[in-house]
């Protein structure tokens, strides 16, 4: 099959710190070579892929130190695509939706996986309008905030079982990792740490919109000998920080439509404590995998028991659910759905 992958232009594939789609995209891309599939990947020129590169921008905008416009980036990257799109199969999007307006007008086979949150007004009055447009989702709740939407089936993100390293052992601290604002809940971490005694390990981005937080309510804590903050983290120091973590804490309080560092922590080994929000109850298994809590003091609480999870089981569950194989599988039977004329507004298709 071949097989058009549309990255996002803020970061490059993978990722060199934090990010998250592009490294989704990364992964699926390359599984996708592994399973046989002509693919090619169109991203910054500063990527990296198993698959053929086709390079719209030199940099990624994020990483770009000289003046960008995003919106002019994101308008000729699609042109590229559509230039070109006669070539392939199934065009797949991981954009969300700045591509709709050019897509609705064309007839090429496409999807688009849906990375980030659905439930602000803006974006369900805009999916309301598209409502025609084949859709994929990471996770059922975020499905369920756009139950008329045109999904096409539910794709749990993967990750290719080598690139973490197993560790039967923690270590006697927790880790955070993620971006620094109010939803991720660093804030939260935090107290959980200080209230339980235990060091915590920070290794998060802040965004210019979030420096304001940072400074108001996480700073104060960082003269804590037992609070580091390490910042961005390449994928090797992460793994090690996770790995050798006792528990990861994830205490959002937004609906998370994923949340990919969940799987790094399974990976690993490592079990996660986390608020019950979005996708969490979908990807951990409560006492099995960690503990999906509801407040402060049932976070503490399952901190004082962390030590009845077994780390095998949490890899166990990583290599059941959560390979960069099976997503790729799982999108590869969508596609031929697609190409088969066999997908339908509505599918009520839960899993590929």
């Amino acid at each position: 099959m071949r097989i058009a992958q549309i990255a996002p232009l803020f970061e490059c594939v993978p990722p060199r710190s934090y990010g998250g789609t592009e490294r989704v995209v990364s992964h699926l891309t390359d599984a996708l070579v592994e399973l046989g599939h002509e693919v090619t990947l169109f991203a910054s020129a500063d990527s990296r892929t198993r698959a053929r590169l086709v390079p719209t921008r030199t940099q990624a905008l994020r990483l770009d130190n000289n003046h960008v416009d995003p919106a002019a980036a994101i308008a000729l990257h699609l042109e590229k695509v559509y230039q070109r799109a006669g070539e392939f199969d199934v065009l797949h999007f991981h954009l969300d939706h700045s591509h709709f307006s050019i897509a609705r007008r064309e007839s090429w086979p496409q999807l688009s996986t849906i990375h980030n949150r659905v439930d602000v007004p803006d974006v369900a009055a805009l999916f309301s309008d598209f409502r025609e447009m084949p859709i994929v989702s990471i996770s059922e709740a975020q499905r369920r905030l756009l139950p008329h939407a045109r999904w096409l089936g539910t794709v749990h993100h993967g990750l290719p079982p080598r690139l973490h390293q197993f560790r039967a052992k923690g270590g006697d601290y927790f880790a955070f990792v993620g971006r620094v604002s109010p939803e991720k809940g660093l804030d939260r971490a935090i107290r959980i740490a200080k209230r339980t005694g235990r060091r915590l390990k920070i290794a998060a981005k802040i965004d210019p919109c979030n420096r304001d937080y940072f400074d108001r309510e996480i700073r104060p804590f960082l003269s804590d000998p037992d609070m580091e903050f390490l910042g961005e983290l390449a994928d090797r120091e992460k793994d090690e920080l996770i790995g050798g973590a006792s528990a990861l804490l994830f205490p959002i309080r937004w609906p998370e439509p994923f949340g990919l560092v969940m799987i790094e922590a399974l990976a690993c080994g490592t079990p996660v404590i986390a608020y019950g929000e979005g996708s969490v109850p979908e990807i951990l298994r409560h006492g099995v995998t960690g503990f999906v809590v509801s407040g402060e003091e049932e976070a503490i609480d399952a901190a004082g028991r962390i030590g009845a999870i077994d780390r095998r089981d949490c890899r166990m569950e990583f290599e059941r659910r959560f390979t960069a194989d099976r997503m790729a599988r799982d999108y590869v039977a969508i596609y031929e759905k697609i190409l088969q004329g066999r997908i339908r507004a509505h599918d009520a298709t839960a899993h590929a």
